[in-house]
């Protein structure tokens, strides 16, 4: 395994932590601001966007210079970001740093995908991606809960001071062990756009929205599901959400396997198996043990789809594949978002906290529609024009 991924890997688990270490730390930051807990959930849904919006954009502004050096200028946003919310004296600032970490995350996650893939064999590609993945997997796991219990222990600011610094580390890793890897011959902005007009392209990003979505319709309203029906003790979320994160590392990790030999059946499997297990989270939440259980499922499930639909988006953008792979990581974000107001208009309608999970269902059985829809596209013969008779 070449050095470099584990370089990537930790970016990715700096990143992945400063995502969602927030929403363990949302009242403590409230506080401090003397704001609503509505009003900081828009550090939430501020990043996500920021995230939605900078990833091509920053992609753009990178196309001029190779990617190594655009991945250390991403880290050094990422820090920058960090180290702003860390010392923010107002609210507003707060906001600000979040959207500048935000930058960075989908165009790090995108070009990071790119050079992962290209630091192997072609037959280990969707591997390399799942390794550097793996941070951001591994940050649900340990980065996440330790960052919650660090920032309501001793202050929320040193939670993201720790973060700055993991962003430190990691842009350390790029620059010693990512190699200084050219920029493609012929590779303009015309030419990335261009992969757009793929129709397989665009319906891998749509599996990305949907299938995504789908995980994070259930997820986002996780806390008041547990509690309130599963009769789970507040503080008990933690730990489940831990669980959801070794779902993710090991959904990760099957994924990148089967992926490189089985991409088509595996998002078979894995969003077909989501839908199922999404729409009988409406009965398990119920129960605490077959909550816990179908929790790590989901997280599992989901995240088996990550490296197989990354690697697709590479495949049917072949050469000019960056700024697709960094929207595909927006998309997931788009996901996110659209499956947390989805979640949210269906619980205010009155059908309870366990009514996201019939959205997450719907989404991801879309999905695996557009899956095999896509599937079907790539076995249909293509027809040949015919050359025109020329008379003699």
């Amino acid at each position: 395994m070449p050095l470099a991924l584990v370089a990537l890997a930790i970016g990715a688990f700096g990143i992945g932590t400063t995502e969602f270490v927030i929403m363990g730390l949302l009242p403590e930051i409230a506080a401090e601001f003397s704001v609503s807990i509505p009003s900081a959930g828009l550090l939430v849904t501020g990043y996500a966007l920021g995230v939605v919006a900078g990833a091509p954009v920053m992609t753009i502004l990178g196309t001029k210079i190779n990617r190594k050096t655009m991945l250390m200028l991403l880290m050094g946003l990422f820090i920058a970001g960090n180290l702003l919310s860390a010392v923010a004296p107002a609210f507003g600032v707060m906001l600000a740093g979040r959207i500048v970490a935000s930058l960075a995350h989908g165009a790090f996650f995108g070009i990071g995908s790119v050079v992962a893939a290209e630091l192997v064999a072609p037959d280990k590609r969707a591997g390399a991606i799942a390794i550097m993945f793996t941070g951001l997997t591994v940050a649900n796991i340990v980065g996440v809960p330790l960052g919650t219990f660090v920032g309501q222990a001793v202050g929320w600011r040193v939670t993201f001071g720790i973060v700055a610094a993991l962003g430190v580390v990691g842009l350390a890793g790029v620059a010693k062990l990512v190699p200084d890897l050219p920029r493609p011959e012929g590779a303009h902005l015309r030419k990335e756009l261009a992969a757009f007009r793929n129709i397989q392209v665009v319906l891998a990003m749509a599996m990305t929205v949907l299938g995504f979505g789908g995980v994070f319709a259930a997820i986002t309203y996780i806390a008041p599901m547990m509690t309130e029906v599963a009769g789970y003790s507040a503080g008990a979320v933690t730990w489940l959400l831990v669980l959801f994160g070794i779902g993710m590392f090991l959904g990760n990790l099957t994924g990148g396997r089967f992926a490189d030999r089985k991409l088509m059946p595996l998002l078979y499997v894995s969003l077909g198996g989501l839908a199922i297990v999404l729409a009988l989270f409406t009965l398990t939440a119920h129960s605490k043990i077959l909550a816990a259980a179908t929790i790590l499922l989901i997280g599992a499930l989901g995240f088996a789809t990550v490296p197989p639909l990354q690697k697709r988006v590479l495949d049917q953008a072949h050469g000019a594949p960056t700024l697709a792979s960094v929207v595909n990581i927006g998309a997931f974000n788009l996901g996110n978002a659209l499956s947390a107001w989805l979640g949210g208009v269906v619980i205010s309608a009155g059908f309870g906290y366990t009514a996201p999970n019939w959205v997450g269902a719907a989404l991801a059985g879309s999905a695996l529609g557009l899956a095999v829809w896509s599937a079907a596209l790539e076995r249909r013969p293509r027809v040949a024009v015919a050359e025109p008779l020329v008379q003699h």
